[in-house]
């Protein structure tokens, strides 16, 4: 989340000024219009399929956002692009790098992302932990959750390591053509932060990252046939 990965989310975007005011602006007006431990209505965007969430905290050092939108692609269409680790970079917000370190079986995986982080601040990267629930008719759905492991492999130059990530996702093909996909999570940068920019990537991160799978999902190259690099269905 740049959720979901993962619904692994970028934790950081370089913007101009004046969508930095814009955007803490916005969050002014959600704090004063509601109990900031609740989930508020983000984006909307009806003919997408799509709503995203988010969720304040009394810290404000954790990214909190939900998803809930419909795919148009197969669930193993979607599933597959997000296996597809070392191209995570090509649609998930602001990541500038993504591949494997390392598969445990069909259902476990260790992998790395970095991402752009504000002017002046420096970049973040994360080690992500995926653990994949297989779709079984019973169930009705797929999962991936995946968590940071920060201390899986030493910090890295001009890099400043995310210290936490928690997300869920969760596939349930809703027909052959269909998927309806939720995710949860939050998360913690590290290091320094301005609000601005937390509050711009926690409005805007998930959304773009639904534009970015749904595009990925379109593309030709993943095709239901192919061998799965992990289990989606039992």
């Amino acid at each position: 989340m740049k959720l979901l990965s993962t619904l692994m989310l970028g934790v950081a975007v370089g913007v101009v000024s004046p969508w930095a005011a814009a955007a803490d602006n916005d969050m002014k007006d959600i704090r004063s219009e509601s109990n900031r431990n609740e989930w508020q209505l983000v984006k909307n965007d009806a003919s997408r399929s799509i709503k995203t969430y988010i969720k304040q905290t009394e810290d404000g050092k954790r990214i909190h956002f939900k998803i809930d939108a419909t795919i148009d692609g197969s669930m193993e269409k979607v599933a597959r692009v997000h296996f597809d680790v070392d191209n995570i970079k090509r649609w998930y917000w602001e990541t500038m790098d993504s591949h494997m370190l390392k598969k445990v079986s069909d259902r476990e995986y260790y992998y790395y992302m970095s991402y752009n982080a504000p002017v002046a601040t420096p970049d973040r990267d994360a080690i992500l932990h995926a653990v994949v629930d297989p779709y079984t008719p019973k169930k009705g759905f797929m999962e991936i959750k995946v968590n940071a492991v920060p201390d899986y492999m030493p910090p890295q130059p001009n890099l400043v390591r995310v210290q936490a990530q928690d997300i869920t996702i969760r596939f349930t093909p809703v027909s052959r053509d269909k998927t309806h996909l939720e995710a949860e999570g939050f998360v913690d940068p590290g290091g320094m932060v301005p609000s601005w920019a937390m509050n711009f990537v926690q409005r805007n991160a998930p959304y773009s990252t639904m534009l970015g799978l749904q595009r990925m999902v379109s593309m030709s190259s993943y095709r239901d046939s192919d061998p799965s690099p992990f289990a989606i269905t039992e």
